[in-house]
């Protein structure tokens, strides 16, 4: 195995996992606590920040809008809240590979008092950004985008906006985060309505940050048993202005994903993922994981910072196919090339569907994940929404490009932790962007040294089992 300088990242089976670890901070929430704490109205440290290349694209763009942000030592920034009034940049804001960071800026630049450019890099320039700019052109916001097909660059001539009431055509937490950001500096109330529950981190953190904003669910159906969630409405009013408060960041599970089926395809394995996010919008992975047949127990131990996190202890065994599909869609998103891997370790077929928004992801994540199955010897059917994956065959090693997408990368270098002979995994720089530590972590893994021994936990505020009803 190589570091991230390298070029490529060479895997081999590796032993059965029986350690703890943890892994680095929540890109999402890292995202949306520098942001919130940049339109506070004081002094805001943030602590466990992710040092990712996603979420320092975030900082840089806030820092060009005249945001004070320094770090005294890796992981901690300390941002000076500027009650959301921001300087007009020298020149284009460069966003980087991050569409979190173009998308949520977007609803931030929106009421601002001058005109702005953002940009990216050659990945970023081929996602489409038409489903911030129409609820925000809604807002009266004067965006578009200049690329074909309504892709990068953005740009964004600040203007009075109005609030909104918008249904979410697809659930999507950015589109969503970006609508209730201009809301905080439009006249009136915004609303934004989902038919299916997205990530909720800029809620929580907007009510932690002493937001006032309304949450309802609207359920169909009578008995408890036959209900089903109709839509999700989350509602705020213009002119406030966010507390400066200090935050900590949890671990990150869509990192912590990675080990989570590492251990949960190995009978006999046992893992502690400690300190790590367990918001009920992000676990969709650990129920994908129980359906399959990985027992887990999820520890919750503190939610001050309101996001719950705490400690997964998961035992692995046989795998068996599963469906992901429907409403739980929009809570594993970024854990499907991952899944993808856990469905080939499993036996029989395991199908995802109503996955379409993957095809825009860093690149075509459906195809990616197909191709790199299909040349380690996996039966993969393609859909335009998703896949089908025929499980159980042994995995052959092979050379794999990572597409220049971190979650194909990281998800190929776990497959490659069962595959005979070597895999090698091309274009690794990626990586970076999510999960610096990967690379340290994947070392120790493959060495059987593990990050430190496993111990057991004896008592928590909440604990709660998951386990596999299936023989």
């Amino acid at each position: 195995m190589k570091s991230a300088k390298a070029k490529v990242l060479k895997t081999r089976r590796a032993p059965r996992i029986e350690t703890e670890l943890t892994v680095p901070g929540d890109k999402s929430i890292s995202h949306r606590a520098v942001i919130l704490s940049a339109i506070s109205n004081g002094t805001c440290t943030i602590t466990n920040f992710l040092e990712g290349e996603d979420c320092r694209s975030t900082a840089r763009a806030l820092r060009q809008l005249g945001v004070a942000i320094e770090t005294p030592k890796p992981g901690t920034v300390v941002v000076e809240g500027n009650h959301g009034i921001f300087c007009a940049p020298g020149g284009d804001i460069d966003c980087g590979n991050s569409g979190t960071t173009m998308r949520l800026m977007a609803g931030l630049l929106a009421p601002q008092k001058f005109a702005c450019r953002m940009t990216g890099d050659p990945s970023l320039s081929k996602r489409p950004m038409r489903r911030v700019i129409e609820p925000l052109q809604e807002m009266g916001a004067r965006v578009w985008a200049e690329g074909a097909n309504e892709c990068p660059p953005l740009c964004v001539e600040g203007h009075p906006l109005n609030g909104v009431t918008y249904r979410l055509p697809v659930a999507s937490a950015q589109v969503k985060s970006a609508i209730l950001l201009a809301g905080l500096f439009a006249g009136g109330g915004t609303t934004v309505i989902e038919s299916a529950r997205s990530r909720d981190h800029t809620e929580r953190m907007l009510a932690y940050y002493l937001v006032r904003l309304r949450h309802e669910e609207i359920w169909e159906g009578h008995s408890l048993g036959a209900r089903r969630l109709k839509e999700v409405r989350i509602s705020l009013a213009g002119g406030q202005i966010p507390e400066s408060r200090d935050f900590h960041v949890p671990g990150d599970i869509s990192s912590a994903a990675f080990w989570l089926v590492a251990a949960a395809a190995q009978p006999g394995s046992r893992l502690l993922v400690k300190n790590v996010g367990l918001n009920p919008t992000r676990t969709g992975i650990i129920d994908v994981l129980v359906r399959m047949g990985a027992r887990v127990r999820e520890i919750v131990e503190n939610s001050d910072h309101g996001e719950p996190s705490g400690t997964i202890d998961i035992k692995g065994g046989h795998l068996h196919a599963t469906e992901v599909r429907g409403a739980e869609i929009p809570n594993v998103i970024d854990e499907i090339p991952v899944i993808a891997v856990a469905a080939a370790l499993a036996e029989g077929t395991t199908v995802i569907r109503d996955a379409k928004e993957l095809r825009v992801k860093e690149t075509d994540r459906i195809a990616a994940v197909a191709a790199n199955l299909r040349a380690m010897g996996v039966g993969v059917e393609e859909f335009s929404d998703g896949m089908a994956i025929t499980g159980g065959s042994p995995l052959k090693g092979a050379r794999l490009p990572s597409f220049g997408d971190h979650r194909i990368a990281m998800a190929f270098a776990v497959a490659g932790l069962f595959a005979s002979g070597e895999t090698v995994i091309e274009d690794i720089a990626c990586i970076a962007t999510s999960y610096p530590t990967f690379f340290d972590t994947l070392k120790k893994i493959q060495k059987g040294t593990g990050i430190g021994r496993y111990t057991p936990v004896f008592s928590s505020l909440l604990s709660k089992s998951r386990t596999s009803k299936s023989p």
